[in-house]
């Protein structure tokens, strides 16, 4: 070897266990969109993803495990986005934050409708006392209850009305989907004026 000559650093064999969990999820991402939950495989996913069969089953006992975790993962990134958003107002403006939440939530929905309708399909899914449901209810909770504190808004019931306004974003979202007169582009400040009267600001 001539002495001059850069050795090049090993590269590793197998890829970290998170990118391989990562990239196989994308394939299952990617599948359930294109073919639908029903009709992929497990076969189709490690194919996919090229990887093992085994490698698949190292990570989840079946496809229904792995479409809960693609919810999960699916909303934490909604979340984030939401969040992100939200933090970027005064901590003393409850107004400005809601009204964040209701552009930003409707924004990360009609963004994500594709993968939205994949992941939430049918029958595996239920609607009572799911944890991806209540992580985002919890969210618009925090933002009413810290409207409370400041006395930007009072509530007898601030868990029932965050999921009046949760549910009535998502309903909300699913109308302008297939009614050409709603305006997409204003519909989360249409939410926020609704969400503030209910809440007696305006």
């Amino acid at each position: 070897m001539k002495t001059n000559e850069k050795i090049k650093p090993k590269q590793p064999r197998t890829k970290p266990a998170e990118v391989r969990l990562d990239e196989l999820m994308d394939s299952a991402q990617k599948l359930f969109i294109d073919k639908g939950f029903e009709a992929t495989t497990v076969s189709d996913i490690v194919q996919d993803a090229q990887v093992a069969k085994g490698t698949f089953y190292h990570y989840f006992p079946s496809k229904n495990e792995m479409l809960s975790a693609l919810r999960m993962r699916f909303t934490q990134l909604f979340i984030d986005k939401i969040q992100v958003a939200i933090d970027a107002c005064p901590a003393e403006d409850a107004i400005a934050r809601l009204r964040t939440w209701c552009n930003a939530g409707v924004a990360a929905y009609l963004e994500g409708m594709t993968l939205h309708d994949a992941l939430y399909h049918d029958h595996h899914y239920h609607t009572r006392g799911n944890q991806d449901r209540d992580a985002v209810l919890n969210q618009i909770l925090a933002v009413l209850n810290d409207g409370v504190s400041i006395k930007a808004w009072k509530l007898d019931n601030p868990r029932l009305t965050a999921i009046v306004m949760y549910h009535g974003m998502h309903g909300a979202v699913d109308d302008a989907m297939v009614n050409p007169e709603v305006d997409s582009s204003t519909l989360g400040n249409d939410l926020a004026d609704e969400f503030m009267r209910l809440l007696g600001c305006r």
